[in-house]
Parts: structure tokens; C-alpha cells; sequence
């Protein structure tokens, strides 16, 4: 039905099968699509998608939705024709009050008796409902999932629970744990175990943490909780905030580097935010919670940046942290004066020089006050027609308004120097400079600018202008009062930000409640949101990571990461697991190899290697 058009076409090394490196065309089903119940519900082009709901609203019908991941919070749901709501509920109908009902979404609320009310929220998203339950009364809320119920279903009195029908998902390309999406207890308590607030407080030994509703609601020494609170035995362990890495490329679909002209900050990372790398889930095992993710360095102005969450499971769009204001990256220095130089093929493309990246900045700064000028024109009634709109400008002005910040790649004190200059004399200051190899030179200037500085510890000599690189950059910067912290740029030195932390130990003797602060309340300030994380303060997300040691000895291992109260990462779970999966992987390949048919099949292309398409996909083209 597919293969053979394919061949007879002549494109069977792109259609016809479902392959690495094969065009992406798909068919949905719900049931088998050559049965009389089947129903196509998207097609795919492209790697496009293309939902079939027709005329009928395709949440229509009976689901059955469970929350916390327990056989006994469960209803089924009948979305009728006239679009009544319908619950049953232990056998007994209710009927839902202040229904929205619209397309793909559903909100309701429901009173079980003397119970109190309970607000749904569901939306339709790949044949699965999903959505929240909120609970006014209890101020807390609940992740909900549904399936839908086939006639069979009802003609046997068999409601299907969610979650006995969906199963974990491999996220990404490697066999990372698998685990399913972790429910939020209404209460955690971690009780008895040395506390690195990383706030005022400092370092508290024979603390506990209280979380309720993913909100820290109480530290200190013998509090209490619920009795339906989950309560984790931190005697000997650790707790720390979350580590944020304030300059990563992980996590990103396709290269981050758009070298095709030196200004491109209307591209966006958010739209390209790859919820399946398995650099998420590593990088949870290493403590780290959120990611800011950038554009690459060969633009003198790249693209607007994205801060997520590590919610290891999620969707694209749910892991985008919205508290985290707008950023864009700039780069100075070698990269982006000779970025096309170092690509084969790639005509060549202004600038050249140092003073060239200096004067491409100085010149969008130009255009986008031109830009502005024009717009506040047509508002004010003195032209007749807006400027035409330009995306590009758009990220412009909000620079030149404060509503976008500026994460700057920087080495050299004299290209610091000038941007810091430059900025002033449009009238905005650069937010962050990432690297900062030689900030020590320009430490005063930095902290009168109000620039922040996350750079490396003791990566140097890898390229010309990072030959003056030392070590006690970062104790000299945090010296002078300048907001100093370490970040990665790399995958793999992501899963351990905490070490990098302990070398502002080791150069330059910061007190190890300070040195903390590198890889979590410091990067909170560098983005704007440690009203929110980096800190283990009460009212604050509760993102921390649960060590077997202190988090700035090499020798300890995070345990527990977790984000917003919920656990997204369990050392003793992906330990437990690895068998299980084995396992399916060996009975996957045997599946396999017994099914093939001819003596080529099953062998990669590019003589054993994966196509370069494939690679591209994943986050091997991301450093700086």
C-alpha cells in the first residue's frame, strides 16, 4: 500500500516506510485503520500536522479521567451532542455546572455533594485529554489526564482509567529511563537534612522544607505537615535550590547558529525547543532545573533566547518558564567576525574586523530608533500609514524600551568595553556578558554598568582571545560586586554546574554559601527571576535537587531533582530500571532481525553510520 507506489516511483529511499531520515508522512489512527470503527485523526506532511476532526467536535463523546495517578480519583465524562457535561461518578450522574465548551477545550466545575467544588480545565491534544483539576478550597491543583471510551468499553461496564491505558514514552533518541509524568502531592515535607538556602538564612543543618501546591511555604527545624503529606527522610542528604545554567545550547532542534546575516534577532529559539533531548533528563541527574537556551555566536545580534524548565515528559510550550523576562544574544569577538570564514561554502559576509561587529551593532541601534520614531508618528497622527512591520526592528526597540535583555558572548576587556559604552549611549545596559574570560580587567566597570558575569571557570587557551583566561576570574569579578556565576555552553558540563561552583572555592577561597549562589541565586538574578527560583526561600517555586553529600564536593551524587514539588528525577528509580529496559531493547532488536526479509534490510545508510539528517536533529551542533 505504501512500499510498493514508493518503489514503483522510484522514491523508496524517501517514502513508504517509517525510517531515520525518511520524509515525515504519517497517518493517525484511532483503531486499525482498515476496521469499520477506524477514524483517521491527523495526517502529517512534511512533518507537518494536520488534524481530521470534521464537523464534529472531537471531544465529543465519553472519557474516562483520572488525576494523581490513582484508581480511585476517576470519573467518566460524557460530552453529549447539545454539548451537555455529563460526569458519572461512582455509578452516580451529575450534571456539570458552568461548562465552556469550545472546540478543543472544556471547562467545568462539579460538587460531589458536601464535597468541595472542583474546577476542570481540559483541553484535546493527540486523541488524549488533558488538562487540571483545581481545588479553590484546598488551594491546590492536580494534572489530569482521559482517555476516550469505546462502545466496547461501555457494553462491558469496563470505565478504562488513563492510567492503565497510556504507557511511558521514550523521550528522545537514546534509551534514557523512562518515567511517567510525576504527579504533584498537595504537601511535601523533606525533613532533617542540611539546608543550602542559598538566601539569608545561609546553610541550615537538621532543617526541613515545606512544599505545598509546588510553592516552598516554610524552612526550618521541626515543622509539620498533613498527614496525606509525602514526607522524605533527608537525614545525611543535602538539599540545594535547583542549578540554573544561564548559557546552554541543549535542547534545541537543528544547528543554533543562523550565519546568513550578522543581525537575525527576529528568529526565535521557543519555536525550536526540543522536548525530547535526552540532555533534559541528564542534566535533571545533575541537579539542573532550568536551562536559558541561546542562539549560537556568529551574529554580532542573534536570536531571542528561551528560558525553560527541565520538566523532563513535557511538551515544548510547557516547558517555557513564562516569568523569565525576554532575552536576545549578542556575540563579540572572534566568532562573529569570522564565522564565515569557518564555514565551507558559506559566502563571505561583513564584518571582518572587530570594529565592523561594533559598527553592525551601532547601526541596527540606528535603524530601530528610526523604526520607533516612525511608529510613534503614525500614532500620533502625523503620517496616515504605519511603517511596515519588521520583526527584526520589533526585537530592537524592545531592547532600546528594557523589555528584552541582552546576554552578551564575550572574551576580551576591549570589545566589553565598548558594548557597555555603546548600550549607554542608546540609553539601555547590557543585562548579562556570558564568558567574560577577561572581566577581571574590567571588574569595576562591569559592576558600575550593572552587567552581570557568568562565564567558565578554567576553560582557557582553546582559541587566541581567551590566552589571558584565569582561573580567579570568577573570584575577582564577585570581589568587586559584580553579579558573578558559571554556566556551561556545553551539554555535558551542564551535569555538573555543582563542581564548577566549588572551583570559586578552590580559586580564590568564596565562602561555600557564596559559592553556591554561582550556579543558582546569581544566574536568578543574571535572567530576572529569582523572585521565583534560586533560592530555597519561602514563597519561591520549589526547584531544589536532594544530594548524597554537599552539592560542591565532587564525590556526591544529586539523588533527587525536583521541580515545582514534583520529582522528575530518582537515581534509585533509573537504577531499578535500567534492566526493564534492556530488556524491551534486546526483544525490540530480535523483533526485528526475525522480521527481515531481504539481505540490506536493517543496515544504516552511510555505510553503518546514521544519516547526517539524523545528527542534525539532535544537539551536537550547539556550542559556542
Amino acid at each position: 500500500m505504501t512500499t510498493t507506489p514508493a518503489k514503483l516511483l522510484g522514491l523508496a529511499d524517501r517514502l513508504g516506510t517509517i525510517a531515520p531520515g525518511k520524509i515525515a508522512n504519517l497517518t493517525v489512527t484511532r483503531g486499525d485503520l482498515f476496521s469499520e470503527k477506524g477514524r483517521v485523526v491527523e495526517v502529517w506532511v512534511d512533518g507537518n500536522r494536520y488534524e481530521t476532526h470534521g464537523d464534529e467536535s472531537a471531544l465529543k463523546g465519553k472519557w474516562s479521567v483520572h488525576w494523581d495517578s490513582h484508581p480511585d480519583h476517576a470519573l467518566v465524562v460524557n460530552v453529549d451532542k447539545d454539548t451537555t457535561v455529563k460526569l458519572v461518578v461512582e455509578g452516580d450522574t451529575l450534571v456539570a455546572r458552568q461548562v465552556l465548551y469550545d472546540g478543543d477545550r472544556l471547562r467545568f466545575a462539579v460538587q460531589r455533594g458536601s464535597q468541595p467544588v472542583e474546577n476542570f480545565d481540559l483541553w484535546l491534544r493527540d486523541d488524549v485529554v488533558r488538562g487540571q483539576l483545581s481545588e479553590p478550597a484546598q488551594a491546590g491543583h492536580h494534572d489530569v489526564l482521559g482517555v476516550r471510551m469505546s462502545d466496547d468499553d461501555n457494553k462491558r461496564g469496563d470505565r478504562k482509567r488513563a492510567a492503565d491505558i497510556v504507557t511511558p514514552v521514550v523521550m528522545g533518541e537514546t534509551e534514557a529511563w523512562r518515567m511517567s509524568p510525576p504527579a504533584q502531592p498537595s504537601t511535601v515535607l523533606v525533613r532533617n537534612a542540611t539546608v543550602w538556602t542559598a538566601g539569608p538564612r545561609g546553610t541550615l543543618q537538621n532543617a526541613d522544607v515545606l512544599i505545598k501546591s509546588g510553592k516552598i511555604v516554610a524552612v526550618g527545624k521541626g515543622l509539620t505537615a498533613p498527614a496525606s503529606a509525602l514526607v522524605v527522610d533527608g537525614t545525611g542528604k543535602h538539599v540545594a535550590p535547583g542549578i540554573i545554567d544561564e548559557h546552554s545550547h541543549a535542547a534545541i532542534v537543528g544547528n543554533v547558529n543562523e550565519c546568513t546575516n550578522s543581525v537575525t534577532c527576529e528568529v526565535r529559539i521557543q519555536d525550536v525547543v526540543n522536548s525530547e533531548s535526552e540532555n533534559i533528563y541528564r542534566q535533571l541527574a545533575g541537579g539542573t532545573t532550568i536551562m536559558h537556551l541561546l542562539h549560537g555566536s556568529c551574529n554580532a545580534i542573534g536570536g531571542q533566547c528561551a528560558v525553560i524548565k527541565n520538566k523532563w515528559g513535557a511538551a515544548p510550550d510547557e516547558l517555557l518558564f513564562g516569568a523569565a523576562a525576554p532575552t536576545v544574544k549578542f556575540a563579540l569577538g572572534e566568532n562573529p567576525k569570522r564565522s564565515n570564514f569557518e564555514i565551507p561554502g558559506m559566502p563571505n559576509r561583513y564584518p571582518a574586523t572587530r570594529a565592523g561587529v561594533e559598527q553592525v551593532i551601532r547601526d541596527a541601534f540606528l535603524k530601530a530608533q528610526d523604526y520607533k520614531a516612525a511608529q510613534a508618528d503614525w500614532k500620533a497622527g502625523r503620517k496616515k500609514l504605519p511603517p511596515r512591520r519588521d520583526l527584526q526592528l520589533d526585537a530592537l526597540a524592545e531592547i532600546l524600551d528594557g523589555k528584552r535583555l541582552v546576554h552578551c558572548h564575550s572574551y576580551r576587556q576591549d570589545e566589553i568595553l565598548m558594548l557597555m559604552r555603546l548600550a549607554e549611549s542608546f540609553g539601555f545596559r547590557i543585562n548579562t556578558f556570558t564568558h567574560v574570560l577577561e572581566g577581571y580587567k574590567v571588574a569595576d566597570e562591569l559592576a558600575t554598568h550593572g552587567a552581570s558575569a557568568l562565564g567558565f571557570t578554567d576553560w582557557w587557551a582553546y582559541k587566541f582571545e581567551v590566552y589571558d583566561a584565569i582561573p580567579y576570574n570568577g573570584y575577582l569579578m564577585w570581589d568587586r560586586g559584580v553579579n558573578t556565576g558559571f554556566n556551561s555552553d556545553d551539554p555535558e558540563l551542564a551535569r555538573r554546574l555543582n563542581t564548577e561552583a566549588a572551583k570559586a572555592v578552590k580559586y580564590g577561597g568564596v565562602p561555600t554559601e557564596e559559592a553556591i549562589k554561582f550556579v543558582t541565586l546569581n544566574p536568578a538574578k543574571s535572567l530576572k527571576i529569582d523572585d521565583r527560583v534560586g533560592s530555597l526561600e519561602v514563597g519561591k517555586d520549589a526547584d531544589f535537587s536532594i544530594w548524597s553529600g554537599s552539592p560542591l564536593s565532587p564525590y556526591s551524587t544529586c539523588e533527587q531533582t525536583w521541580i515545582e514539588g514534583r520529582k522528575y528525577f530518582d537515581r534509585a528509580a533509573d537504577l531499578a530500571g535500567r534492566g526493564a529496559l534492556a530488556k524491551e531493547r534486546d526483544d525490540l532488536i530480535a523483533a526485528v532481525r526475525a522480521a527481515k526479509k531481504g539481505p540490506d534490510d536493517g543496515k544504516l545508510a552511510s555505510g553503518g553510520r546514521w544519516p547526517p539528517r539524523y545528527l542534525e536533529d539532535g544537539d551536537l551542533s550547539g556550542s559556542d
